[in-house]
């Protein structure tokens, strides 16, 4: 369970300071992999990119064959102040990546190490703008979307979890997270087996999934209504992409504080814990290859969808 590790690092998260070098301190006292923090400002405001890489038994950083898993936790910010005081709904991404990033250096400290390396990446903002959205409002970024994936996305990810608050639709109405179709190159291919088969295992329950259209896998900022921002991260890398949404029954808005619950996060964070431990031992994939290549062969490449023009 990622119980512990979700309250540490929600407490310091919910302030209204910047919690970068406390993120760094925490992070740095286990002594495990690359730790790096990175703060950027552009013109609607800042926010600090933190990135966690942790090495592997048989990974590229051991000069091994073992394939890199990277877990993005997309959002806006964790916080909207000071128009709205306390942790908002959109901040889910970012404590479950985190928390996550804890529990598996705790783990490796501990002699727990995963055959891959991985990549956790994501940024944390205390005071980001909301934007207007229907059904309900959603939380804004200060750093434009390209700026995410230029320090959230890493060529050395084989495949990404994208990890996104996704409770501001009518689209999914179910208590827990869902997980969409993957998303290469401008291809939606069919829902991973593999990741379904986890899903089940961390759950106990029928996995739950979400539909996504092309809209969604287009690039921010072309004029195209898009869910949310779950699937971006899709538009930057040849790597395989899979959105895991932090959902709810009724719509929620992003800025919406007081509806986060360590249950729901640590359902996620086992689920994501499960997938670096397959994908590192090459017993989980996210798509067929075969049939990739098949599809290639017949239909030709779909990458000026990763376009924005």
């Amino acid at each position: 369970m990622l119980l512990s590790e979700i309250l540490t690092i929600y407490h310091l998260l919910d302030r209204p300071t910047k919690p970068g070098r406390e993120l760094l301190r925490l992070f740095k006292k286990y002594r495990i992999g690359t730790i790096t923090l990175k703060e950027v400002k552009e013109k609607k405001g800042s926010t600090e990119f933190i990135k966690i890489i942790i090495p592997g038994r048989k990974g590229r950083i051991k000069n091994g064959k073992a394939p890199t898993l990277g877990i993005i936790g997309r959002l806006g910010g964790v916080g909207a102040r000071p128009k709205i005081i306390g942790f908002v709904s959109d901040g889910d991404g970012a404590l479950t990546a985190l928390s996550v990033a804890l529990r598996l250096i705790k783990m490796a400290s501990n002699g727990d190490v995963f055959e891959g390396d991985i990549i956790i990446a994501t940024h944390v903002c205390t005071n980001a703008p909301t934007t207007p959205h229907e059904p309900v409002p959603f939380m804004g970024s200060p750093v434009d979307l390209a700026t995410m994936n230029k320090y959230e996305v890493d060529k050395k990810m084989d495949a990404i979890l994208s990890i996104d608050t996704s409770r501001g639709n009518r689209i999914i109405n179910y208590v827990g997270f869902a997980i969409s179709p993957t998303v290469k190159e401008g291809y939606i291919l069919r829902i991973s087996e593999d990741l379904l088969s986890i899903m089940e295992q961390t759950t106990g329950k029928l996995p739950v999934t979400f539909p996504i259209t092309i809209q969604d896998i287009t690039p921010y900022g072309n004029g195209l209504y898009h869910f949310n921002s779950i699937m971006q991260p899709a538009v930057a890398t040849k790597a395989p992409v899979v959105g895991v949404a932090i959902t709810s029954e009724v719509p929620v808005a992003g800025c919406a504080t007081g509806i986060t619950n360590a249950p729901q996060i640590d359902a996620v964070g086992r689920f994501v814990i499960e997938v670096a431990q397959r994908f590192g031992q090459g017993k989980c994939s996210f798509y067929d290859k075969k049939e990739y290549n098949l599809i290639i062969k017949k239909y030709g490449k779909l990458t000026k969808f990763q376009e924005l023009r």
